[in-house]
Order: C-alpha cells, then sequence, then structure tokens
C-alpha cells in the first residue's frame, strides 16, 4: 500500500509539472504559429504568402507533432494522421496548394486556436488543482491578516476576515488537495483527448492499421523465407551428407561382401550408427519445425516437455480449457522457447517460471527469471524477432527487466480456444 501511495504521489506531482510545462512551455508557440498561418494566408493574395506559408506550416506542422508525440508518451493516448505526400522538389507556390488541399493541414490549423485556449486551461488545470491548497494552508497558518489587511480576502469563494474563516479556508484546501490527489493526472490525460478529437483523422486509424499488417505481413515472409532456409541448409549439411556417405558406404559393403566379409561387416555397423544420427536429426529438424507434442498434446503439455529440458529449473502452469488454432499456438511454442532460451544463456537464472492462462479472448503468457535483468527488445536478445512473430497474429511482447532482476516477459495474442 505504501508504495502503490507514493506511486500515485509520483504521478498526481508529475502531471501536474508536465501540465504547467504545456501552458508555459509548449501552449505559447500555438499563439506564434496561430498569428504567422494567419498573416501568411492573408498575404496569398499578393504573392507573399505563396512563398512562405510552406515554412510556416511546416512549423505548425512541428508542433502537432511534438503535441502527438508527448501524448504519447505522457499518457498513452495515440493520435493517428495522415498527411498527403508533397511533390517532391516543388515550387513553394505549388507545395503552397498542396498543403492548402490536405485535410489534415486545416486540422492542425483549427487545433491551434484551440489549444491555446481551451487546451491552456486543461494543461494548466492539474498545476493549479495541486498548488492553489498551499495557499489555503498558509491562510489558515496565519497569512490572512497580511493578505486581508482590514478588509476580506477571498480564498476561492470563502471570505477570510478572521482565524475561523481562515481555518475553513484550511479546510477548503483540504477537500482541494483530496480533489487534486485524485484529479489530476485525469485532468492532463483529458488535456490530450482534447487534442485528440481536434488533430485525429478519420483516416488515420485505417493508415495505421494498413502500415501495421504489411509490415507483420512482411515480417512473416521473411520469417518463413528464413525458415526454409534453415532447412534447408540443415538439411544439406546433415541429414543429407549422412545419406550420401551411407550410400557410399553401402557401395563399398557391397563390393566386399565376398572379398572381405569382417570390414564389410564393419562398414555395415558404421553405416547402422549413420542412420541412427541421420535419423535423429531428422526428428530434430521436425520437432523444430513443429513439435509432435505441440500438434498432439496442445501448448501447455508442449512447453512442460521444453521446460524438462532445460537445464535451469523451471516450474510451468498452465490453465488452459482448451486449444487455440494451430498456427497460434506454434507461434506462442517457439515465442516461449525464444525466451527461455534467452534466460537460460543470458540472464544467470537460478530459477524460472512460466504461466500459460487465457482469459478476455487473450492467450496470455509470462516468464519469469530470478536473473541479473537488463534484457530489453531489440538488444541483441532475440525478443525482436519474438515480437515480430507475434504481430502477425496481433500480439503484443512486454519485458519488465531492471538491472539486478527480476526479468518479467509476458506476451498476449488475441485467440478464441476451442
Amino acid at each position: 500500500m505504501e508504495n502503490g501511495g507514493g506511486s500515485r504521489t509520483r504521478a498526481v506531482v508529475l502531471a501536474a509539472v508536465q501540465g504547467l510545462v504545456l501552458a508555459l512551455v509548449v501552449l505559447p508557440f500555438a499563439v506564434l504559429g496561430l498569428v504567422l498561418t494567419l498573416l501568411s494566408l492573408a498575404l496569398i493574395p499578393l504573392g507573399i504568402g505563396l512563398v512562405t506559408t510552406p515554412a510556416v506550416l511546416a512549423l505548425v506542422r512541428t508542433l502537432a507533432a511534438t503535441r502527438r508525440r508527448l501524448a504519447e508518451e505522457w499518457c498513452g493516448v495515440r493520435i493517428p494522421v495522415v498527411y498527403r505526400p508533397l511533390t517532391p522538389g516543388a515550387r513553394p507556390w505549388t507545395r503552397t496548394v498542396e498543403l492548402l488541399r490536405d485535410p489534415q493541414t486545416w486540422r492542425d490549423v483549427r487545433w491551434l486556436p484551440v489549444d491555446m485556449t481551451a487546451g491552456f486551461v486543461t494543461a494548466l488545470l492539474p498545476a493549479v488543482l495541486l498548488l492553489y491548497p498551499v495557499e489555503g494552508f498558509a491562510v489558515a497558518a496565519g497569512l490572512w491578516r497580511e493578505l486581508a489587511g482590514d478588509g476580506t480576502y477571498w480564498y476561492g469563494f470563502v471570505p477570510v476576515s478572521d482565524q475561523p474563516t481562515a481555518l475553513g479556508a484550511g479546510a477548503t484546501a483540504a477537500v482541494l488537495l483530496v480533489a487534486a490527489y485524485r484529479l489530476t493526472p485525469a485532468l492532463l490525460l483529458l488535456h490530450f483527448r482534447l487534442t485528440r478529437a481536434l488533430l485525429a483523422s478519420p483516416e488515420g486509424e485505417l493508415a495505421e492499421r494498413v502500415r501495421v499488417l504489411t509490415e507483420t505481413r512482411r515480417d512473416a515472409v521473411d520469417t518463413s523465407a528464413a525458415e526454409l532456409r534453415r532447412i534447408e541448409r540443415d538439411l544439406h549439411d546433415g541429414a543429407q551428407a549422412r545419406l550420401v556417405a551411407m550410400g557410399m558406404d553401402l557401395g563399398t559393403v557391397e563390393a566386399l561382401v565376398d572379398k572381405d566379409p569382417e570390414r564389410a561387416k564393419l562398414l555395415l555397423a558404421q553405416t547402422r550408427r549413420a542412420s541412427a544420427e541421420a535419423l535423429a536429426e531428422l526428428r530434430d529438424l521436425v520437432r523444430g519445425i513443429h513439435p509432435p507434442v505441440l500438434a498432439e498434446r496442445g501448448l501447455g503439455d508442449a512447453v512442460r516437455a521444453l521446460a524438462l529440458r532445460l537445464p535451469v529449473p523451471t516450474e510451468v502452469v498452465v490453465d488452459l480449457p482448451g486449444r487455440a488454432e494451430a498456427p497460434v499456438e506454434s507461434a506462442a511454442y517457439f515465442a516461449v522457447s525464444e525466451i527461455l532460451t534467452n534466460a537460460v544463456k543470458h540472464s544467470g537464472a537460478g530459477r524460472i517460471w512460466a504461466d500459460l492462462h487465457h482469459a478476455d479472448g487473450l492467450l496470455r503468457i509470462s516468464v519469469t527469471d530470478d536473473g541479473r535483468g537488463g534484457a530489453a527488445v531489440g538488444a541483441g536478445s532475440g525478443l525482436a524477432g519474438v515480437e515480430r512473430r507475434l504481430g502477425t497474429f496481433d500480439g503484443v511482447l512486454a519485458v519488465s527487466s531492471p538491472v539486478g532482476g527480476p526479468t518479467m516477459v509476458t506476451l498476449e495474442i488475441p485467440c478464441v480456444l476451442s
């Protein structure tokens, strides 16, 4: 509870500081952007605006892009937009016409006056709501005498003229502080939702979805091609080479069976061992493509079997009332395999825990180890490949791995069990 209260307090203070930064640093640029835009558009009939408008609208786009980035980084609010492509190397007046024909340009421009009014208020409110109670407590502590003088000082709606009314101001400040504790992060979120309502384009979500699908399709094709190359390489360098050698040995045996039976028997024994090794390699290859235990008994037992082969003690908890589709099970299995391999190779863990369950239409798998931590997507750990594999199924990957550990890797894949 103490940690939770501390986290909440940090979130409240951070939201107030971020809102104050928006109000005092970022928002004034909205005034500059609007003034320059209106001035440049007014000068278009004179020809001057045809030259200045591209630069001014580029500034407005930069302001809007900065706000979208802050919205996602600070409050997790994504604001999808779609700008029409501009002709490379176009003259300033041609670029001006293209910019003015872009609906997103006008969304950016309409956002500016709202941002400098309602946006300013919603950004400043978190800081005001958190700091205003300080004045109320100061009034209750005796500051009212200097502030009121011979008259009455108003703290909010409370008239302060003596100590009892000053204590009323302090009680009001306490109520406001409780409200700030509850509402400050929500007010900052309200600011960014207002920004999204003005800047987001109706086509943005669809365009973003198309982009994600294009990337995941490309990743799926690349992954399949790489898998085919691996299978070809393993067959060529392993089982195929052994089978060729076995054919040559059998030819030699055929020639020696009458002349030197003892040597023929030795070659036959050698060939039998080679055939067993080739069969083992083929089984390993098939297991790498689609493990038989996965096809026969499902994801839970396949992960249990995988854990039994690890050199680190691994506990697996499975709560799956059914089975997902085969492609989903395969993607989840190989993702877990990669995560467990990373934990064994790089974490220095003494124990690993894996949990598989299905809830709310999502297959959730978490792998935790007590190792040294420091894992990250894209840090050469193979997690980037896992993320791409999951992306094909709209799955997501989250990594929590502070230095010193523990590390928890969680993946979620939308699916229905049967």
